[in-house]
């Protein structure tokens, strides 16, 4: 028999050199902390406003930016009606993008065309192994669908102005945007009115059903219904970091011009886990600007917030 070989406190040589290893292995950084991007900028799209003024011909709401910047982001206002080159230019120099709710047509207007460029933009770089987020909200959702259907394929619904508890669908436990989501906050939002809904058109399920395009790149996480037609509320991509709500999580903690905006401690804790997770998405993406003096020229900070509370429906608004 093979003699074992041993130090001198009896333990065998191999299982002191698998021991001291593994010991080393323990000190050394974790993989994904290296190469974390603790410093994510996250594009917001502009749009034409209702009633353009002078100096005022696009904008963004402020609790779309306050609420990136809650979960540690910066923001970059992305301008609508620039050219193709301008806006690869900023999508390499960003690390995801946000497509916000509003007013704007999402057949034909700069924000629909800014869209465009950057849901192109991200399915293509996402295809080679850059990982880059897009997120839509409201309108932002109803863009998405349109762009990966490439249909109008809409239906009118009673929800302008409600909020509802979701009805989660079996893929949603599974799935990236709300496995990290504690368990009391996913049953409060399955049984309270958490989530604000201000649309008059949705994706209803019969429709998703029915259209190999979004069948086959969404997973619907939740629905929703206005009493006649059963909606998508939330989905995200089986493939891409594309994700979108018909609903809309940030105005929870940043809106309260409306009644029906709920302001719970659930409610907003929702919108905390959500933004949360979209900039931890950004956070894998490495893409950043040429220079720190194009980067500061960038953001959203060279911009200032106009009070609008009293006569819109936002409390804050950026104007371009």
């Amino acid at each position: 028999m093979a003699k074992v070989e041993r130090t001198a406190f009896g333990v065998n040589r191999r299982t002191m050199t698998l021991f001291l290893f593994f010991i080393c292995l323990s000190c050394l950084p974790f993989s994904s902390s290296a190469n974390r991007n603790d410093k994510p900028i996250i594009g917001v799209l502009a749009q034409e406003p209702s009633s353009p003024k002078p100096n005022q011909t696009s904008l963004i709401a402020a609790s779309y930016v306050k609420f990136l910047e809650s979960a540690g982001a910066r923001v970059v206002p992305v301008m609508i009606n620039q050219t193709p080159e301008q806006y690869k230019t900023l999508f390499n120099s960003i690390n995801g993008i946000l497509f916000p709710g509003g007013s704007a047509s999402i057949y034909s207007s700069g924000y629909q065309r800014a869209a465009k460029i950057f849901y192109e933009l991200a399915l293509e770089a996402n295809s080679r192994g850059d990982y880059f987020p897009v997120w839509g909200t409201c309108l932002g959702f109803e863009q998405l669908a349109y762009l990966t259907s490439g249909k109008s394929i809409l239906s009118r619904t009673n929800t302008s102005g409600v909020s509802l508890p979701l009805h989660f669908t079996e893929e949603a436990k599974d799935s990236r945007l709300f496995k990290g989501f504690p368990a009391e906050l996913m049953e409060d939002l399955a049984s309270q009115s958490l989530t604000e809904n201000s649309h008059k058109w949705s994706l209803a399920v019969s429709t998703y059903n029915a259209n190999e395009n979004l069948r086959s790149f969404y997973k619907v996480l939740s629905t929703n219904t206005d009493g006649n037609i059963e909606f998508v509320s939330t989905m995200e991509a089986y493939d891409y970091p594309i994700y979108g709500t018909q609903w809309h999580p940030e105005k929870n903690a940043f809106e309260w011009t409306r009644p029906y905006i709920p302001h719970s401690p659930s409610a907003v804790k929702t919108t905390f886990y959500m933004a949360d997770f979209i900039v931890s998405e950004a956070r894998k993406n490495s893409h950043k600007f040429e220079s720190e003096a194009a980067e500061n020229k960038a953001l959203i900070y060279n911009y200032s917030p106009v009070y609008t509370g009293p006569n819109s429906v936002f409390e804050q608004i950026y104007y371009f």
